[in-house]
Formats: structure tokens, sequence, C-alpha cells
């Protein structure tokens, strides 16, 4: 198996090779093969209260117009800041207020709520539970948790429905808890206890309306050892992972995936999507030094863990269980300096274009940087998850979702760093490349190394079958233009920026190199350009 991938890699490195020698010929009046935008599909977010702010709803509204998401995914819906229960009279009574406000101005920008089923209210954790992130989410069960948990997920389902009608809500999607595997992080409780939490919750969805959707378990990254084969997380398997010299010839597997699925299958419990998070990363644990190391893959490790994913599916009970990726990004860590820099656009573009078919989404984990898992960050750009930094100063990560969602529906052409589509509605092409340099294929970028040297490609490509005179335009992201981190440091680093700095800041990272041509009277267009390393390059069809 693990020679296997290595001749596969090397199979497409060399095609690769190739494929920049030669002058690529597309016909665009050939029939194309329909393809799922998937990367749209959903998006991230810290936790509900945020989204309960001036700035988290207008970066919200953004990315849904720029970047077509259908759905966002955040924490925190039954936190205590969200007042889920309230005391009236010494009893506790639901209270849906401030959720509705926030599924309320979602829905009137067009973006569904992908529900998240966490975290405890305090007055259904243990009396002394453990808590998670500055804003302190409740992580331990008691004993009575259960019950009224069921209690709780039902009523809200109800209140749903009554409020938003079904066929709304039929729409929605209920996922049980987030990354419950990592003992005592995320849930402080065994594996049996996670799947009884998702046992109550699949019984309350389905219990309002049969057809209403719900899946797990929305465990971390894949593992390439038995760390997580117990009730708890057990650390000292991983000596093997720490010592390895090459972690991507490693057999990596998803996490509690396929004991879900047979405790589902044992419990006659529906599945009806199956959720994980595949980040390029993992954190090996050496028990006798006590050291931890932090891994990262090769740029190839979403597409291995995508075709494990989809064959441990098709062996289950639920083969026709959807697969949301409910949270990716190129770390897991929301201070890793990579996600505000050009590299990041290259990974996402690379990795969804790769894995067309293979997903019903993959949400990037998170659009905005109004995020507090850590609390609030002293620097505007501190390597947050987000595509939009706090002040609103949209980083390559959010170009490279506004390019993407500008494809059409048809593949007609796919390379090592080209892809060529149609429009099925006007016929219009639309086309994407970018340089992913081959110097940093063994691990997907991390850290403050801005990765600014590597191979240049060769983009030399020709369009035929076009109309006369056909006019397109060229957009290219690269060092020096929509890079807005690095025009910050040639600014001096500006801590914090005057309101006129962030004005200018605004333009320039959403400025673009661009560039127009047009087809000859023959209908061929040929484009022959440079592509630098880590730049992404949109051209359109315009009229």
């Amino acid at each position: 198996m693990n020679s296997f991938k290595k001749i596969i890699f090397g199979v497409a490195f060399s095609i690769s090779m190739i494929c920049q020698a030669q002058n690529v010929k597309v016909d665009v009046k050939q029939s194309g093969e329909t393809f799922d935008h998937y990367w749209s599909k959903m998006v991230g977010a810290g936790r509900a209260n945020e989204a309960l702010r001036a700035g988290w709803l207008e970066q919200m509204e953004q990315v849904q117009e720029h970047c077509g998401f259908e759905y966002v995914r955040f924490h925190g819906l039954f936190h205590d800041d969200m007042f889920p229960i309230v005391m009236e009279k010494g009893k506790p009574v639901y209270n849906w207020q401030y959720i509705d406000d926030v599924f309320d101005r979602l829905l009137d920008m067009n973006v569904k709520p992908f529900v998240e089923l966490a975290f405890l209210p305090s007055s259904m954790a243990a009396k002394d539970s453990k808590t998670v992130f500055w804003w302190k989410a409740n992580i331990t069960p008691a004993d009575d948790t259960f019950e009224k948990w069921h209690d709780l997920v039902e009523a809200f389902t109800q209140h749903c429905v009554d409020r938003y009608g079904i066929e709304e809500v039929l729409t929605w999607y209920f996922e049980v808890w987030n990354e419950p595997n990592l003992y005592p992080l995320f849930w402080d409780g065994t594996k049996s206890q996670y799947f009884e939490m998702y046992k109550q919750s699949a019984i309350a969805v389905k219990s309002v309306d049969q057809r209403l959707k719900v899946g797990g378990p929305s465990t971390s990254n894949f593992v390439p050892d038995e760390r997580f084969a117990g009730e708890v997380t057990n650390d000292k398997v991983s000596e093997a992972v720490f010592a390895a010299d090459d972690i991507n010839a490693l057999d990596w597997k998803g996490v509690w995936i396929e004991d879900f699925l047979e405790y589902c299958e044992k419990e006659n419990l529906p599945v009806d999507f199956v959720s994980t998070h595949p980040y390029p990363t993992d954190y090996a644990f050496n028990p006798e030094t006590g050291k931890g190391r932090g891994l990262t893959r090769y740029v190839n490790s979403l597409k291995l863990d995508l075709e494990w994913l989809n064959e441990t599916i098709s062996k289950s009970a639920y083969p026709n269980a959807e697969i949301h990726l409910t949270e990716w990004n190129t770390s897991p860590s929301s201070r890793d300096a990579m996600h505000d820099r050009l590299p990041a656009a290259a990974y996402i573009v690379k990795s969804n274009l790769e894995c067309i078919g293979l997903t019903n989404s993959l949400a990037f984990w998170t659009f905005t940087d109004i995020f507090e898992e850590k609390g609030g960050a002293a620097s505007i750009f501190h390597g947050g998850f987000g595509m939009i930094n706090y002040q609103g100063l949209v980083k390559p990560s959010y170009h490279a979702y506004r390019m993407l969602h500008q494809l059409g529906d048809q593949k007609i052409y796919k390379d090592d760093y080209l892809f060529v589509s149609k429009k099925s509605t006007d016929g219009k092409i639309v086309a994407l490349a970018y340089n992913y340099p081959k110097e940093y294929e063994n691990a997907v970028p991390a850290g403050s190394d801005k990765r600014e040297k590597g191979t240049t490609k060769k983009l030399d490509f020709t369009l035929t079958g076009l109309k006369a005179g056909a006019h397109f335009e060229i957009e290219i992201l690269d060092k020096d233009h929509g890079n807005i981190h690095n025009y910050w440091e040639d600014m001096g680093k500006p801590e914090p920026p005057t309101r006129e700095q962030i004005k200018t800041m605004k333009a320039y990272a959403n400025t673009m190199k661009m560039d127009h041509v047009k087809a000859d009277k023959n209908g061929v267009l040929k484009i022959n350009q440079d592509l630098t390393p880590w730049s992404v390059v949109l051209i359109k069809e315009i009229n």
C-alpha cells in the first residue's frame, strides 16, 4: 500500500512535467462533465454568539455574495451566552430568542445553518464540568445529561420547524457535537458516552420529522495509529509516529468513523451524513520524553483521506450517506501565520479541484477572524483562520474561494495545474490555473515562511471553438497583487492601522493584476505566460 502511494505520486509528478512542456488545446464546443461546486456548500465560523456582531454579519454577507457559501457551521449554539435555558420562577424554560436572531439574519442573506448540536448548557453539565476555549464551553456530561439533552434537542428542532417551516428545515443538517474524540479537550467523556449522545440526538431530531438530516461523528483529523481506538485517547501508541522519518509513508485513517457506523447499525440509528475534519496535520506525542511533535502531511493527503472515507462508507450499512467535511484548513491552529499568506490560496485551489466528486462539502475553517477560541489577538494579522481579518481586510484565501466560485458547472479540461470549465447557462468559458511549486509538495504550507521562491510553471494552452473576438478577462493573484500581508509588512506593520490606512489596505487587498485578451477571427485564443510560485490565475469570458 505505502509503495503504491509512492509510485502513484511519482507517476503524477512525471505527468506534471510533461504537461508543462506541451501546448494544451481545448475545444470549448465539446460536451462538458457536470460537477458540483462543493467548495461553496459550507464555511465555518467560531461560535454562535459572535454571529450577533455587526462585523461578523457584514463579512458573512460578503463571502456569501462573492464566494457563494450556502451554509455556515459554528460552535456554541447551546452555550450559556445564547441563553437556551433560563430560569423563571425557579424552573428552567427554553429560550430561543438569541438563536432565532442569528438564524433569521442568516436566512435573510441566503445562508442556511449547518447546525452543530453543542455544547452543554451549565444546567445540563456536570457540577464541576471541564470547559474549553476562552468562552468556557462545558464539555463534561452529568449522570442525567443524556435525558435532558434529548429533550433540549427535540424542543429546539420542533421550534425550528414551527418558526421556519418544515420545507426549509428539511434542507438543514444537524451534526452532533464537535471533535468528541479529543479527550478531554472537546469531550470530557468516553467514546461510548458520545455514541449515547448521538443516539439521543438522532432520536430527538427524527421524532420531529423522520426526513430531517442528522449525522456525525464530527471527529478530528486523520491519524496513522490507534490512539483513538479505546474509550479515551491513548497517546502512548503515538511514539512510532513521533519517530517516523517519512510520515507520508504511514497509513492514515479517519477517527471513530468505522466504530460509529457499526454502532449506529447495531442500534438501528439513522446516519444521513458522515462528518469529520481532514486537516493535513497531526500532533504526535512521545510518552517517554513528554515531548510533542507537530506533523504536516503532503499536499495529496486530502484526496487520500477522502478516498479512504468513501471506501469505508460504501462498505458500511449506510452507503448512501452524504460526506460533509465540516472543518478544513492548512492547519487546525488559530495562530498559524500561513493562514494570512499567499501559499494558502494555491493549496485551497489545488485541493478543491483535485477532490471533485469525493465529498458533498469541504468547509473552510473559517470565513472570519472575528473568532475567539483563544480570546482576542493583539495583531491584526496573527495567523487566524479567517479569510477576512478583523478589520475587514481580505486575505489570499478569500480570493481563492472567490475565484473557485466563478467557475462554470461543466468541466471540459483538467491537468495538474489548469482547470477549464463552461457554464451550462450561457456557454461562457472560465479557466483557473495555479502554481503549487513542486519543491513544497511534501508538506502543506505552514508557519511564517513566505515561500515566495520556487519553480515557475509555464501556462501554455489554446482555446478553440470560441466566437470570433470573444473577450476574456485575466485576473492574477500573486505575491505583489492581492497579497495583503506583504503589503502590510511593507507599510511597517502598523498596529493598529489608522482608519485611512485601513481604507488604503482594503483597496490593495481587493486589487488583482488584470489583463484583457480576445480570441482571433477564427475563434482561437492562445494563453502563454509564466505562473510564478503560489500564484492563482482566473481567466473568464466576459462577452
